[in-house]
């Protein structure tokens, strides 16, 4: 045995260190020495270090032992090992230099200065040193008097339930302390303050169901008797103590990883040094699962793979024939990682080039770049004839958006346009040999060229004297193929399309039914980075209200909604619109009620939608009046505008509208992307649509011309039925029950599914998710006669004749059990109360979930924010955000979001 004053150097991957003192006692119950406790730190490295790798590391050194003085660290001290990994983090008033916990020497020199305690947060640096966002989630049950690791393992099992339906594994750890800490990993995507919201919400929800044992807050008055689920540690800024680390207390507990049949055991108790090495050798790692956070941003999707080094560079070619300084052409410098794909549809452009050889640029998104094929002759027109396309060198994705003339001398010298461009789907794709795509056009140059089944096929192989880049390209009837078409593709014809101007001065009538508007497609944040410096789009501001044509003739104004319901008399004050104009137009844009911070607030709106007797209208309009966001000219006197690209008609619209009162034109952005998220925030608005300024406005159509992106992800759903509340909400209701048709689903959903990198809530940085306590008020009619006299907010209109007309299509999508407020929640038992179905109106709902479900007619719109789907198809993190009148149950969709 050593003696307290041996000295030993040890070498551990190279590292020296020098460990001192170790027959010291440092747990004086159990008589356990500082090399035992070497050797757990040995014996356990494995799983320790993989936990705690990559995150900054607070210790809690205990020098004398445990019961003496405690020193509670965070700065890395000067004497420490040079070879010690260690990252900075400015705090408000200094800097911090903090070391990672990354392999077995580390760990070793903080055993041998008495670092019994490694507290660390949910985040991970990156390799360059940035803070990633958290890889995973935890929530710390600490029992108050009175409580103990058993009412803990209660509230775990209420809590993994509840996590289990939203896709997520739970795993516990009892901490060696008091409780019980439960972690579930995140794909990395949400920001710090997502997750803490997620986790507040979950604590929220645990003590709305089981208020008699479970407690959200810290107040030590509340806590007698009770659980607290701390959700606070998930703050960027608060650590937890890492799983495998000692603790500093009598006996060397630890915080170790439990099976959940463990916490099924009466007799649970916190477990020791000595066995949960022994457990480790038995049963491995039960933490290894929570890894998949971790590793999720190193999966080898197309878009990630394109910018690592794989030996070849893909865009070396491309590089080598070009010297930026004398090209106009997009050249990313090599060490400069290539722009990863959208996360919708990959896109497609094909591009006139007239070089020394006067042809067509072919380009599809691949991998990260844009696969390139020249077509002499131009993509075929008639399918029983087919075409030479010759493969060239990949190009970046920049390139998608390049228009300009290449200076002479240069290679590919010449004038480049963008003839068509949009988006592709894939039916097969065979490298190197064949190739089957649907594109679709986005109507760029003002010219819808609509959808084409085309066909790749190598021909070369380098055998008969063809090239080894000789492909051949073939227009496929069938599948896909829609109005448009590609005349005039053919070098023969290249001048025959029809040009924007002419078919705008063609004299139309103003309609008498507006047509329906042009709808955005759903983008994410990263889309609009990766436009930034492109000069091709416009971003304007995306509006939290009703979208709605205008159409001023004659001086009368008329007020539709995009589903065609006239919304003139439930708005009148935006009668005032014809004194904006001077002479007849239609125009698109957003019916909004703004805040006293002068900020669109749904809400708000909500009190004014489906009024339509003079009196209510009145009384509602002077609580809240609304306001009218112009954005697009649809027809301007005589003159169809749809035919125009975006610049002309935003100038024709500013010709036409002159702001006053309640009318606005609000600002376009084309100074970059950066600029219109960053006013979006400031403002705290809805969100950004990117618009490609050369695109036309297709009415009734999704195109991928608009790219929306929102701060928050919302979708429509229909509400079935509700739970039985408990505690707080006894008297009211615990959760509605909501669905969707069952092709409102998306397809082919991976287990841990997630959409929120498109989403954050106002005033936060990029990334957050799901906004909190939201009270978005029914609508309808009036108060029933049970509802509180001081509650002003309507309630649901209910049709005689109502009945389940969509039970045969509804799929079940979950619960939602947050986002109410105590009124809210009053206001909705009194409202679903008057809608009773006897029996389930859909077949698929968990049995638990139907045991205190109480069933409603169907029929009802109710808004959601939500963090993405679960691999079952039901919504993660969904939060309530009132009813949506103006959408009937066949109108929910796939999309999120219809109304922009």
């Amino acid at each position: 045995m050593p003696t307290d004053s041996a000295r030993e150097i040890v070498t551990i991957d190279g590292h020296s260190v020098t460990l001192t003192n170790l027959a010291r006692v440092v747990y004086p119950q159990t008589g356990t020495t500082k090399a035992e406790v070497l050797a757990y730190f040995a014996a356990v490295a494995g799983p320790l270090v993989v936990h705690a790798a990559h995150r900054p590391a607070t210790r809690k050194r205990w020098v004398h032992g445990t019961g003496g003085p405690v020193f509670f660290q965070k700065n890395l001290e000067d004497s420490a090992p040079a070879w010690v990994h260690r990252r900075e983090i400015q705090h408000s008033d200094h800097v911090n230099t903090y070391p990672l916990v990354d392999d077995l020497a580390t760990l070793t020199w903080l055993g041998q200065i008495g670092a019994l305690e490694i507290h660390v947060p949910q985040w991970r640096f990156g390799r360059t040193g940035a803070q990633h966002f958290p890889d995973r989630l935890v929530l710390d049950l600490d029992p108050g008097p009175g409580t103990g690791l058993a009412e803990c393992a209660e509230v775990a099992r209420w809590a993994r339930t509840i996590l289990t339906e939203m896709g997520m594994d739970l795993f516990p750890v009892t901490s060696g302390s008091k409780g019980i800490h439960l972690y579930a990993t995140l794909d990395g995507t949400q920001s710090w303050e997502a997750a803490s919201a997620v986790a507040h919400e979950l604590a929220r929800a645990l003590e709305a169901d089981h208020g008699d044992l479970v407690v959200s807050e810290m107040k030590k008055s509340l806590r007698v008797g009770k659980v607290l689920v701390d959700w606070s540690q998930n703050n960027r800024n608060k650590t937890t103590i890492t799983p495998y680390s000692l603790r500093g207390r009598e006996r060397p507990t630890v915080a170790a990883p439990r099976t959940w049949a463990e916490l099924d055991d009466p007799g649970l108790a916190h477990l020791e040094a000595d066995e949960v090495v022994s457990r480790f050798m038995h049963d491995g790692d039960l933490l290894a699962g929570l890894l998949a956070g971790g590793r999720a941003g190193l999966e080898p999707t197309p878009g990630r793979l394109a910018t690592f080094e794989q030996g070849a560079d893909r865009l070396a070619v491309y590089r080598s024939r070009r010297d930026p300084g004398r090209t106009p052409e997009p050249v990313p410098s090599a060490d400069e990682p290539a722009i990863a794909g959208g996360s919708e549809a990959p896109i497609f452009v094909i591009q006139d080039h007239h070089a020394r050889g006067h042809h067509f640029d072919f380009r599809l998104e691949r991998d990260g770049v844009l696969v390139s094929w020249a077509l002499p002759k131009g993509e075929p027109v008639d399918p029983s004839t087919n075409h030479l396309a010759v493969q060239t060198e990949d190009h970046p994705l920049e390139y998608a958006n390049f228009s300009g003339t290449i200076p002479r001398g240069e290679y590919g010298a010449g004038t480049v346009s963008i003839w068509d461009a949009g988006t592709y789907e894939v039916e097969k794709w065979r490298e190197g040999e064949e190739i089957i795509v649907v594109v679709h056009s986005s109507g760029v140059g003002g010219v819808d060229r609509g959808s084409r089944r085309l066909a790749l096929i190598h021909t070369g192989h380098g055998g008969r004297g063809r090239s080894e880049n000789s492909w051949l390209i073939h227009r496929m009837g069938g599948r896909g193929v829609s109005r448009g078409g590609v005349q005039g593709l053919g070098l023969g014809g290249a001048g025959t399309r029809d040009t924007p101007a002419a078919l705008a001065d063609e004299p139309t009538a103003l309609p008498a039914r507006p047509p329906e508007p042009m709808l955005a497609t759903p983008g994410t944040f990263a889309d609009l980075e990766r436009l930034e410096d492109s000069e091709a789009w416009a971003f304007e501001m995306k509006w939290d209200g009703i979208r709605a044509l205008a159409s001023v003739t004659g001086g009368i104004v008329r007020l539709t909604s995009r589903n065609g319901i006239d919304l003139t008399a439930t708005y009148p004050e935006l009668a005032e619109l014809s004194g904006c104009v001077g002479e007849d137009v239609l125009l698109d844009g957003e019916i909004v009620a703004l805040n006293r911070s002068g900020r669109p607030d749904f809400g708000l709106l909500q009190n004014r939608m489906n009024l339509t007797r003079e009196a209510e209208v009145a009384a509602a309009r002077a609580e809240q009046p609304v306001d009218f966001m112009a954005f697009d000219l649809l027809h301007r006197g005589s003159r169809r505008m749809t035919t125009l690209g975006y610049d002309a008609r935003r100038r024709a619209l500013e010709e036409v509208l002159d702001e006053h009162g309640r009318v606005h034109l609000p600002p376009a952005f084309t100074s970059g992307a950066r600029a219109a998220i960053e006013a979006s925030l400031a403002l705290g608005l809805e969100g950004v649509v990117a618009k490609r300024r050369s695109s036309t406005y297709r009415p009734g159509r999704r195109s991928p011309a608009w790219i929306k992106v929102k701060h928050v992800q919302t979708r429509e759903v229909v509400v079935v039925g509700w739970r039985t509340g408990k505690g707080s909400r006894a008297s009211t209701l615990g959760s509605l029950l909501v669905a969707v048709p069952g092709d409102a689903v998306p397809n082919n959903l991976p287990p841990d599914n997630s959409t929120s990198h498109n989403s954050r809530p106002r005033d936060s940085q990029p990334g957050t998710i799901i906004p909190i306590d939201i009270d978005r008020k029914a609508p309808g009619i009036s108060p029933p006669d049970n509802s509180p006299p001081d509650d002003p907010t309507p309630h649901i209109s209910v049709p005689d004749d109502a009945a389940p007309s969509q039970s045969a299509r509804l799929r079940y999508a979950g619960r939602v059990g947050t986002g109410f407020t105590d009124k809210t929640l009053t206001r909705l038992r009194c409202e679903l109360d008057l809608i009773p179905h006897d029996t389930a109106p859909l077949d698929d709902v968990p049995d638990a979930d139907r045991i205190d479900a109480h069933w409603v007619v169907p029929d009802h719109v109710g808004e959601v924010s939500f963090a993405g789907w679960t691999g079952a198809g039901r919504l993660r993190h969904p939060v309530w955000l009132g009813w949506r009148p103006d959408k009937s149950p066949t109108e929910v969709t796939i999309e999120a979001d219809e109304s922009h």
